[in-house]
């Protein structure tokens, strides 16, 4: 059964260079009261990479890809929750559909964007480009039941404040030890202070994963 129609890849920004001409792909995911517009700024740090890369950054149905806290029973942020995955499994669809191997096609999100990104590898689990949680950690309770998958080494970035007031950082502690059972090359990256927001040291990772892609 196909996810309830919340929200739709129709409103994706895209930029960089055309699908049929680049070498990777990047998929970008705003925050709750964000949007395509904000997180795209992104794919400005990732300008200049070795090699041409694409950029995709679908828009949120009410600038919220799912109404609840992350951590809540993942019942009570559905359907969204799944229409918003949807959206991202389409959208790397399509990359691949284009020729572009999974080894090279990323997903960087922020916030509610951190937490769908990682939530979309561990239920679709191949190697990919990168995943990169930029606040954020898996969706759902701490006891979160999880069936044993296989990332095969994909490099993942989990990273967010240590006292993030939107992101409990026993939540982020938790996802890296999952998503290293998981056999994800996992790096954590706890920086001091309260802020919400993109840190130079993640920017710094992003652009090392790209760099790879000659």
């Amino acid at each position: 059964m196909q996810p309830q129609t919340i929200h739709s890849t129709q409103d994706t920004l895209r930029g960089g260079a055309p699908l049929a001409q680049a070498a990777g792909a990047v998929i970008l995911l705003h925050g709750r009261g964000s949007s395509a517009d904000d997180i795209v700024g992104l794919a400005k740090s990732l300008k200049g990479a070795p090699a041409p890369l694409a950029f995709l950054a679908p828009n949120a149905t009410d600038n919220t890809w799912y109404p609840q806290r992350f951590f809540v029973p993942l019942a009570h942020n559905e359907p969204w929750l799944s229409s918003a995955l949807g959206v991202i499994d389409e959208l790397v669809g399509e990359v691949h559909a284009s020729g572009i191997p999974f080894e090279r096609i990323g997903i960087a999100g922020f916030s509610q964007g951190a937490c769908l990104t990682l939530e979309y590898a561990v239920r679709n689990p191949r190697r990919y480009g990168f995943i990169a949680g930029l606040s954020g950690g898996l969706i759902g309770p701490l006891d979160t039941a999880r069936p044993p998958t296989d990332l095969q080494k994909t490099s993942v970035l989990v990273a967010c404040a240590e006292s993030d007031a939107h992101i409990p950082l026993e939540f982020v502690e938790k996802s890296a030890v999952t998503l290293t059972g998981f056999n994800a090359d996992v790096t954590k990256q706890i920086f001091r202070g309260s802020a919400h927001t993109v840190f130079p040291d993640e920017i710094a990772w992003l652009r090392q994963q790209v760099a790879t892609w000659k």
